[in-house]
């Protein structure tokens, strides 16, 4: 069922968190290399019909396993397109469960465009009557501003929220991001034009805005920039665990709450569906522990951070 248009999806998000206590948001990254031995079928192949099923396998589990404990997943789009048809089916399978499950979604599509495509897009995952219905996704804004309007009166209109990339954790994010321009970066420009955005989707209930933006971990210094241009809006870090970022470099752009510090997510792949502990297991007792253990030592970690 979609959340109704009296939901708000930066309330549900912040307060969620605040019970939880901490800002932890798996991301679902199925590498197919990285798939234990215990969810395998068939060669992996994206092309076999039999990976499809291995990978819903595996992250049925999954979901099973952080029901509770965290208040949003991330599944990345792109795991599931190479797999065609099939791996589009697994991916609105897994938004039902974890809807069941009280999960926030996340969809991680980092979707651009103009006009009626960009209408299209939002049609899809964020409207009333989506297809695949999400709480949020994220956004490429290098198609100009315009192109997030049709994003951001869907998520006006259904309570849902945006992710607009800003600062990326990726190495190569200077190439363009850093670039200056009338003497600021580039990335400081995109934060100041989602400023009138932001303040349009601000919740009633806890004054965090559903304009969410991507600032990587891997570039704490930059947070400050990016949080002074958009106070209201949640971060969604990535970079954090398996791509160098610490917890307390994950929440630099993290401001005090009435809990601890608090003002957006934190994203974890790899590092919790792969730890290396469980990386050949072939029977449940085996992975359950390390996949038990790799999550609770990140929930620890960032629910640390929040409270020093």
């Amino acid at each position: 069922m979609n959340p109704p248009p009296s939901t708000h999806f930066a309330d549900r998000l912040i307060e969620r968190s605040r019970v939880l206590g901490h800002p932890l948001c798996v991301g679902l990254d199925p590498h197919l290399a990285l798939i234990p031995p215990l969810f395998r079928q068939g060669s992996m192949a994206p092309d076999d019909e039999r990976t499809a099923d291995a990978v819903e396998a595996f992250l049925n589990v999954v979901i099973d396993r952080i029901a509770g404990r965290v208040a949003i997943i991330k599944p990345q789009i792109a795991f599931f397109e190479q797999l065609g048809w099939r791996g589009l089916r697994v991916l609105d399978g897994l938004c039902r469960r974890a809807r069941a499950a009280d999960l926030m979604i996340l969809l991680d599509a980092k979707r651009g465009d103009i006009g009626s495509t960009a209408e299209g897009y939002a049609t899809a995952y964020l409207a009333e009557h989506a297809a695949m219905p999400v709480d949020a996704m994220t956004l490429n804004p290098y198609l100009g501003f315009d192109s997030i309007e049709p994003f951001a009166r869907a998520a006006i209109e259904n309570g849902r929220g945006l992710f607009v990339l800003v600062k990326t954790s990726n190495p190569g994010s200077g190439d363009l991001q850093d670039r200056d321009v009338e003497g600021e970066p580039l990335f400081g420009r995109v934060a100041d034009g989602l400023v009138k955005i932001e303040r349009s989707l601000v919740g009633p209930k806890t004054g965090w805005s559903s304009l969410g933006v991507v600032c990587g971990a891997t570039w704490p210094e930059h947070a400050q920039r990016v949080r002074e241009a958009l106070p209201k809006s949640l971060f969604l870090v990535p970079g954090y665990g398996a791509q160098g970022g610490d917890a307390s470099s994950a929440l630099r752009g993290f401001v005090p709450g009435p809990s601890g510090l608090e003002g957006g997510i934190v994203n974890s792949s790899r590092g919790i569906l792969f730890p290396e502990s469980a990386s050949q297991a072939s029977e449940a007792r085996l992975w359950e522990p390390a996949f038990d253990a790799a999550l609770a030592q990140a929930i620890d970690e960032l629910g640390e951070a929040t409270r020093s």
